[in-house]
């Protein structure tokens, strides 16, 4: 696997052939000391919206309002002693392993560090230069050591555990000050089943900059572990249709399979018709491929499915039910789950509709509340944008990145996910009318009605946005908006 990945450049050329940069050049220069004072300015209670990266701005935004991450901070706290992910992701822990020993022995003739962390930013291992380690050992950057943004504030390694692709903090745009000697560059491998990250892979250099090489190394490193998780998701897929298949004779109503993620796999013809899926051929069949995968729109499913499979590890006899609105507009439906267990590993969900058996799911309506943002952090090119709820018309997403439609033009949410997205705007009179689509009810402006029956909402009767709704959806929307 290593094989495939190009050679890595570390340093930017140099006039001096000793390796080593003058003190305080990540912060000598304007552009840097425009990012210190702003810093300064947003650490102490300010809102800033220029001047600083839009991704670095977003990660300020959560280190001081969501995570309260203390600023003086000069070294990460040690990591949880919780072994789950380890387990479950090894044979991508190996490869990445791999990788950063590599990219360890090229990067050490130019004093810099290479750190491997899984999905929680706990670090996993570390590779470089023996000087740059021990400096950096100073600060716990050393295996078992905890560089999540919530534990250590914006760095490569938490940083890019928050968002896709990959990402470089230089200086004083690291939240904890004893940090702004560094340049730090991360990316993180997501699961391509849930989108969640389940590692990183981070370099940092100790008072100079990394070359503009640095990042498409990395993008191209971690293409190389994405194959096995990709490969992982087929198989995956492949047992859970097939554990589908046996269990279809046997029940009488709605059922469906599941993934990990809570995306339907497959469903039987009366799962089908209730969840509005006609139009939905893979479905059908039995959708292999993740991107083929249904992403659900009932309300409440994807915190179901999480709950389940927690409870589920271990016991492959374990069945729970929740009482969801499967229909907008009508009562709670139950819905039964039960796991697909492949070597001790829960890979996937049956879910039957219409029964109660096993463990109740109660929600925490504290972590709900807990959500709710001061204010919708959107980005732009290079700038990050302050929102109102109010100001939105509505969100649309492709896959997990969402845009926001607003008066101020089509926004990158800073969350991913039109799930979390959902939790966030809920409280402000958007609702889900699709499985891509929240609106903010009191923006629509007109209805409108297709030449099959389908129904649209105009949300600018000026451009004539359409956004649509689905089968589902419309009875409870209707209802809603008086009409």
């Amino acid at each position: 696997m290593t094989g495939k990945v190009p050679p890595l450049a570390i340093a930017p050329s140099r006039p001096t052939g000793r390796g080593h940069v003058a003190d305080g050049s990540l912060v000598a220069t304007s552009s840097a000391r425009e990012v210190a004072r702003a810093w300064e300015n947003f650490a102490a209670g300010d809102d800033v919206e220029a001047g600083v990266r839009p991704e670095i701005l977003a990660s300020w935004y959560r280190c001081r309002d969501r995570y309260e991450v203390d600023r003086t901070l000069n070294v990460a706290p040690g990591a949880r002693g919780d072994d789950t992910q380890l387990i479950d992701n090894g044979v991508i822990f190996t490869a990445l392993g791999g990788l950063g020993a590599l990219a360890g022995r090229e990067v050490e003739r130019d004093g810099a560090v290479v750190t491997v962390t899984d999905g929680d930013g706990r670090v996993l291992g570390s590779w470089g230069d023996p000087s740059a380690q021990r400096r950096a050992e100073l600060h716990n950057l050393a295996p078992w050591s905890s560089w999540s943004e919530e534990c250590t504030g914006t760095n490569g390694m938490g940083t890019s555990l928050e968002m896709s692709g990959p990402v470089t903090v230089t200086g004083p745009e690291h939240w904890c000050e004893a940090f702004h000697q560094w340049a730090c560059a991360g990316i993180s491998i997501r699961d391509v089943v849930t989108g969640s990250p389940v590692a990183s892979i981070n370099i940092s250099r100790w008072n100079a900059s990394l070359s503009e090489f640095v990042s498409p190394w990395l993008t191209k490193a971690v293409a190389c572990v994405e194959q096995e998780i990709y490969r992982r998701a087929i198989y995956e897929a492949d047992k859970v249709i097939s554990e589908f298949n046996k269990k279809n004779s046997q029940v009488h109503g709605p059922f469906m399979a599941m993934d990990r993620g809570g995306n339907v796999i497959a469903a039987n013809a009366a799962a089908v018709t209730l969840l509005g899926l006609a139009d939905e051929a893979p479905i059908v069949a039995g959708a292999i491929e993740p991107a083929e995968r249904w992403i659900s729109d009932i309300s409440g499913l994807p915190d179901v499915v999480r709950w389940a499979k927690d409870r589920a590890q271990g016991n492959a006899q374990w069945s729970g039910y929740a009482s969801l609105p499967v229909c907008p507009g009508e009562d709670a439906t139950s819905l039964t789950l039960r796991p697909v267990v492949v070597s001790n590993h829960v890979v996937g969900m049956l879910c039957s509709f219409g029964v109660q058996e096993g463990e109740p799911y109660e929600s925490n309506p504290d972590e709900l509340a807990g959500a709710l943002p001061r204010r919708v952090i959107g980005m732009r090119n290079d700038r990050l944008v302050l929102l109102a709820p109010s100001e939105i018309r509505y969100a649309e997403a492709d896959r997990n990145i969402v845009w926001l439609i607003t008066e101020r033009g089509r926004i990158q949410a800073a969350n991913r996910g039109l799930d979390n997205v959902e939790r966030l705007l809920t409280p402000f009179g958007f609702r889900r009318v699709h499985r891509r689509f929240l609106v903010n009810l009191r923006r629509v402006a007109e209805l409108e009605r297709g030449i099959k029956g389908e129904l649209f909402l105009i949300m600018d009767s000026r451009s004539h946005e359409f956004v649509p709704v689905s089968r589902r959806h419309a009875p409870e929307l209707r209802r809603m908006l008086g009409v």
